[in-house]
């Protein structure tokens, strides 16, 4: 008997691969349900499979949602060269192979819950759990990322606000079978993030409030062993002798944040967070600002810098070889310069690292440039929800999170509009509000090296606070 085509695998000794909602039927003879299913540690070996997939979805999703957003642009690489525009069209093969991704993960959790869990004998709490928690995962980088995705082969599509709906469900049931706290905890962090994203703010606020009691809590997935998967993303900012992305100049202190200190590169690449407890503070500092409450909003940002941010750790590196070499723009400041936000802010010192002179400070989880004078200078919501957004830049930069905050979505992929006819016209239009500026606009600064000044283009936070009641962004506003 052939796996469903939403269930078919290949077992070549650990290395799993399921196909998605719109990849073509691969078969293997000598792997089939009936011998793999009952077989040895089946369910432990399809979770570490799972696991893998769930590697490659965040790193799929981190290198190509980066580009969308002003965090980073295409000095180089061959990835997408107008999502940077940015410019999303449904038949754009990256937007399919994001969605081939979040599928694989969707399907591969399901098949371990509904096909391999119910035939343990023993106790697999822990991984029932696990598998229901990345199913959770899946369905919220659909919400976040896509207008719409279905959850099944050819079956209806479902909204943002439908996908979230069913993690908060897959969470709920994960977090009551997990033993462990720090497996909790992410359970809490995820249910926050969905509670945020609806606007929920009484939910989100208590969730956030529960997680923020644990203020170190980190979830990531892994990288870098000998079967793989690559954190390529890493690649693109550190490892590659081009230096293919290149981040805003105002975010230039952050980069890089993946990166290799041996002479093994795929022994040395670093983790990617998919929940941490830094969310939770910047979820509750945004509710108390939605609610006016400047005062808290201040004190949880301080509270944040001082029991998180502080905390995480901070390596000493040397990146001397990066000198921004890309080929899309030759005038990236590679030496301390300062930077305006835009063309009305004051110019601000430290953004951009001198890497030539020595080792730089690279942060591994998060940092910030801001202080706790900047939060003491906030005086209004505006100047709250603009130090909000800014903080949520810099503290999730390279985890794939920005596209969301700038209210951008792709579309349903051409892949799955041919086979699937719940897929209307509404489903095959990405969505770009309209502040978004077009023509690498996010991306674009003018350097001026008779006065050592980066301006930026843009200063989105700012364009984001001006349009906080837009549907797309800062839902506790909306």
């Amino acid at each position: 008997m052939k796996l469903p085509l939403n269930s078919i695998f290949i077992l070549a000794s650990t290395a799993l691969l399921l196909t998605s909602c719109e990849l073509t039927e691969v078969t293997n003879p000598y792997v089939t349900e009936e011998r793999f299913i009952p077989s040895f540690q089946s369910l432990q070996t399809w979770l570490n499979g799972v696991r893998r997939q769930a590697s490659v979805t965040v790193g799929t999703v981190v290198e190509f949602s980066e580009l969308v957003s002003d965090n980073y642009f295409n000095n180089y690489t061959q990835s997408s060269k107008v999502f940077d525009n940015p410019e999303i069209n449904y038949f754009d093969q990256d937007v399919a192979n994001i969605q081939a991704s979040i599928h694989k993960l969707m399907e591969m959790s399901k098949f371990g819950l509904t096909k391999l869990v119910p035939l343990q004998t023993g106790d697999v709490n822990q991984e029932k759990a696990e598998l229901l928690f990345y199913q959770a995962y899946a369905h919220i980088l659909g919400a976040d990322l896509y207008v719409g995705l279905p959850t099944e082969a050819l079956g209806e599509i479902k909204s943002p606000l439908q996908l979230l709906q069913e993690a908060i469900s897959l969470l709920e049931e994960a977090s009551s079978l997990y033993a462990k706290a720090e497996d909790k905890d992410a359970c809490t962090i995820l249910l926050a993030r969905c509670h945020h994203r609806m606007g929920n703010i009484q939910e989100a606020s208590r969730f956030a409030r529960q997680a923020a009691t644990s203020p170190l809590t980190l979830r990531q997935v892994q990288y870098g062993t000998q079967n793989g998967p690559s954190n390529n993303f890493q690649s693109a900012i550190f490892s590659s002798t081009t230096n293919s992305f290149a981040p805003l100049p105002r975010l230039d202190f952050l980069d890089p944040k993946y990166f290799h200190q041996t002479a093994t590169v795929f022994e040395d690449e670093k983790p990617i967070a998919i929940a941490k407890a830094e969310e939770a503070f910047l979820i509750l500092a945004e509710a108390a600002a939605a609610q006016q409450d400047i005062g808290q909003t201040k004190q949880i940002l301080k509270d944040l810098l001082n029991d998180v941010i502080s905390k995480r750790p901070v390596i000493m590196l040397d990146d001397s070889r990066d000198t921004r070499n890309g080929g899309n723009r030759n005038d990236y400041p590679i030496t301390e310069v300062s930077v305006k936000f835009d063309e009305q802010t004051t110019a601000k010192e430290g953004l951009v690292r001198d890497r030539s002179k020595g080792d730089i400070p690279a942060y591994k989880v998060s940092g910030t440039h801001v202080t706790s004078r900047d939060i003491d200078a906030v005086r209004t919501q505006d100047d709250a929800l603009y130090l909000i957004y800014l903080m949520r830049q810099e503290i999730f930069i390279a985890e794939g999170r920005r596209m969301t905050d700038l209210g951008i979505r792709f579309p349903i992929s051409q892949r799955e509009q041919l086979s699937n006819n719940h897929v209307t016209n509404e489903h095959i239009n990405a969505i770009i509000p309209d502040f978004i500026p077009g023509n690498r606009g996010m991306d674009d600064f003018v350097y001026d090296k008779s006065s050592a000044t980066v301006t930026m283009r843009h200063d989105m936070n700012k364009v984001l606070v001006q349009n906080k009641t837009s549907p797309y962004v800062m839902p506790f506003i909306n």
